[in-house]
């Protein structure tokens, strides 16, 4: 088969739908399939490029720049239209949400063909930042329109699905495929890159996004005081969080990593006693780094959101805990209950079991195959 994947972006530009989307792409690949994707260069670079990564035909379409989280491609229909006659597709892969997807509906070449879509996130229509909401009126009329076309709607969780206001109309024809996280070889814990002191090492990895919920982890970290917490990631809110640590007095308990290369990042998942993951709202669909800790035999804390796929993959008391959604003693009570050591490498064991049994990245792409081969029919 040849399957063309578009989406916003591409390792290795961080983040868990691009780390998925390569791995899927190189699953497919290393077993005989024909597979490209279409994505944004970085915002700011004006050109595009084509290569090859892992087996897999990466063009990437210049961008102008991401408003709210939105890459501006003005030349990305060209670039489909190019794609779509030197590749020769048989499937679109389509993710979503992405307003450059929205240029198959105009293509008479993409029509012929089934498109997948692949439903990461819901734009919320109650969003905080009043661009996004503003900017959805726009953008739901061509998002309907590309779910009425669809051959097959995807999830990560059933959950998310059942929550979905934009896909109430699409249930039909909805799927539900959780991330998968692959398999890697064991690396070696390093002290190095925690702060220095005693006490618990909390791991925190995501963009530096307000709907993270990162300034809640940091005041509940102000209500331990003998934990210390690794953040990795970057993004629009470091400084500002840089500032609240200061703040309240948790700065030399807090090393603000930065981006880090994938070595360094896997052992800081073997060095670390516990993961959090303290997000506030359904912006978080489903937290592909909560496979990766539990990868890594970590329990888990993580926010309880209400129509998040977060439930679907923490099991509460048997794989880590969830709490309340910014609130920052519930947190900061969670965090204290991870000081049994023995509680939380039986919580660990169990992550990674429930990881091996039903989250990893072969059984995530198996159901991918079997999709592209049933859209064929």
């Amino acid at each position: 088969m040849r399957i063309l994947h578009l989406g916003k972006y591409y390792a290795p530009e961080r983040g868990g739908i691009e780390s998925y989307t390569r791995a899927l792409c190189e699953w497919t690949a290393a077993r005989g399939h024909s597979v490209a994707a279409l994505v944004h260069q970085r915002p700011g670079v004006w050109h595009t490029t084509r290569e090859v990564i892992g087996s897999v035909e990466v063009r990437r379409v210049a961008c102008l720049g991401d408003p709210v989280y939105t890459p501006l491609s003005p030349t990305y229909p060209f670039e489909l239209a190019r794609s779509l006659k030197e590749f020769r597709p048989e499937i679109l892969h389509l993710h979503l949400p992405n307003p450059s997807c929205f240029a198959v509906l105009a293509s008479a070449t993409a029509r012929r063909l089934p498109w997948l879509v692949h439903w990461h996130s819901d734009i919320p229509a109650d969003a905080p930042d009043w661009r996004l909401r503003f900017g959805y009126r726009a953008y739901r009329p061509f998002e309907q329109a590309l779910l009425k076309r669809a051959t097959a709607v995807v999830t990560t969780s059933q959950s998310y699905l059942d929550a979905s206001a934009a896909l109430a109309s699409w249930r039909a024809k909805a799927r539900v495929i959780p991330l998968g996280a692959e398999h890697v070889p064991q690396r070696t814990a390093r002290a190095d890159l925690w702060p220095s002191g005693d006490g618990l090492r909390l791991l925190a990895v995501g963009r530096l996004s307000h709907y993270k919920g990162f300034d809640v982890l940091i005041r509940a970290l102000a209500r331990v005081d003998d934990a210390r917490l690794l953040l990795i990631g970057d993004g629009e809110c470091a400084e500002e969080l840089r500032a609240a640590a200061e703040k309240n007095g948790t700065s030399s308990r807090i090393r603000f990593a930065g981006t880090l290369d994938d070595e360094t990042l896997l052992s800081a998942y073997a060095s670390a006693d516990a993961f959090v993951l303290p997000s506030l709202n359904r912006g978080e669909a489903f937290g592909l780094v909560l496979l990766e800790a539990m990868r890594a035999s970590l329990p888990v804390i993580a926010s309880a959101i209400p129509g998040s796929g977060i439930g679907d993959v923490v099991v509460e008391g048997e794989t880590g805990l969830l709490t309340a959604p910014g609130d920052a003693d519930a947190l900061a009570a969670a965090i204290i209950r991870m000081r049994d050591q023995e509680w939380r490498r039986q919580l660990g064991a169990h992550g990674h079991q429930r990881w091996q049994d039903q989250f990893t990245l072969e059984l995530s792409a198996q159901r991918w195959l079997q999709l592209y081969v049933e859209s064929q029919r």
